[in-house]
């Protein structure tokens, strides 16, 4: 199949890779959703995928641009997202890991990704991840306040044959302070809740804490929340529901401690 060559990966009409929206939001916070879209460029021919792959949780995190929409809207906070697929540029990796464009995604293999070249790999860095990256980085520069990095995601009922019971997932790098706020206000959510499931740091999936919010000594906090929950408008408008006062408390307490330092 044919890959990106020196031309644009993405064209005029495809354009941005990435964007920022209500980013006069006026609450400490800044809300990411690195997976948000499931959008492959014309000019990679769907990277080979069936439909049933390319629609599917390895593609983007379903639903978890519909609650972060939601929840920018309950806590008047920016929110900044990629509109690539994650399987084009998985803008919550670093350039040097292997899965930034992964060749393998759970089950799927991505024929696309295969055998890429370095100039390959090097014009979706530059198209897809550093957009992202940058808009990020300027949106936290341009805040008033210090504000809290959070970030959403979403994960399958079902990963390689094994249910998973977790319903809400709280994950932390070496800052754990937010995560620790939220875990404990969640408990009385009714939510199935655990701190560091069903991914933790150590799976390689907090770079954007860690590039963001780490760097700049920012408090911060990655949710995982299972996306059969938020398939539906129901089911995300719900969970918005279950989830704002959480973070406003979470918001709320890292204010605190940030007007101490």
């Amino acid at each position: 199949m044919r890959q990106e060559t020196e031309s644009s990966l993405l064209q005029s009409a495809e354009a941005p890779a990435a964007r920022v929206l209500n980013a006069r939001g006026r609450a400490p916070a800044v809300l990411v959703c690195e997976h948000a879209s499931r959008f492959i460029p014309a000019a990679l021919q769907n990277l080979g995928l069936d439909d049933d792959a390319a629609r599917s949780h390895v593609a983007w995190d379903i639903g978890a641009m519909e609650l972060s929409i939601e929840l920018m809207g309950a806590l008047d906070a920016p929110l900044v997202y990629s509109r690539v697929s994650r399987l084009v540029y998985d803008c919550n990796r670093p350039p040097e890991r292997e899965d930034s464009m992964p060749c393998l995604s759970e089950v799927f293999s991505v024929p696309g990704n295969i055998n890429l070249t370095a100039a390959q790999r090097a014009q979706r860095l530059h198209e897809v991840y550093e957009p992202f990256r940058q808009l990020l980085s300027s949106t936290l520069d341009a805040r008033h306040e210090r504000p809290v990095v959070i970030t959403i995601h979403s994960f399958t009922p079902v990963y390689k044959g094994q249910k998973r019971t977790v319903e809400l997932g709280i994950l932390h790098d070496e800052d754990d302070r937010a995560a620790q706020i939220m875990l404990q206000q969640a408990q009385g959510s009714g939510l199935s809740v655990a701190l560091n499931q069903p991914y933790s740091a150590t799976d390689g999936v907090t770079h954007t804490l860690r590039e963001h919010a780490i760097k700049r000594g920012l408090p911060n906090v990655m949710i995982e929340v299972r996306n059969d929950l938020i398939d539906t408008p129901k089911g995300v408008n719900l969970m918005a529901g279950l989830l704002t006062p959480v973070l406003q408390s979470v918001i709320t307490a890292s204010s605190r401690t940030e007007a101490k330092l």
